[in-house]
């Protein structure tokens, strides 16, 4: 494996922070940190062909891991009861140095409980496993456990969205 250049580094950390800010979504200020993180998608998008969370185990087969490719499915109900992701490559506003520097429980499933998930959801198609929220001002539809803190589309703020379905 190839020595990632501190070059591609910056360039992909300020591609990261551009589109993070055009969501609504913040990156760590702490820069070290962060710049470490980039490293590692970068690295782990090299070894696997895709960019797995620099925290968590990667099995190396996209479709198991789809869930925690960056930003992982858990960023944003992380963001909402902690103040930060997993890794810690994405917070909240209102991120506090205490809430940053506190760890967070793993909210990923085994992988068990994934592939029992995967055959529910197969063999019950029509069943959502998730909430459906919907943006009162563009319409923006997403499911997950949690509206996210901004609409990607709209910049509306999370008190803006509805229980949809």
């Amino acid at each position: 494996m190839n020595e990632i250049s501190p070059e591609k580094i910056q360039k992909y950390y300020h591609q990261l922070l551009t589109e993070a800010e055009k969501a609504g979504y913040h990156l760590n200020s702490d820069l070290d940190l962060t710049l470490e993180l980039v490293k590692s998608l970068l690295t782990n998008e090299e070894r696997y062909g895709y960019q797995s969370c620099p925290c968590r185990w990667a099995s190396g087969l996209k479709e198991e891991d789809r869930d925690i490719v960056c930003p992982c499915d858990y960023r944003d109900q992380d963001l909402a009861e902690y103040g930060r992701c997993y890794c810690a490559l994405y917070v909240s506003a209102k991120a506090t140095k205490e809430n940053l520097s506190q760890p967070i429980p793993e909210r990923r499933p085994s992988k068990e409980e994934r592939k029992k998930k995967a055959e529910k959801e197969i063999s019950h198609p029509s069943s959502l496993s998730l909430p459906v929220w919907r943006c009162q001002v563009c319409g923006y539809l997403c499911a997950r456990q949690e509206p996210p803190e901004v609409c990607p589309i709209c910049k509306a703020t999370k008190d803006r969205f509805e229980r949809f379905y």
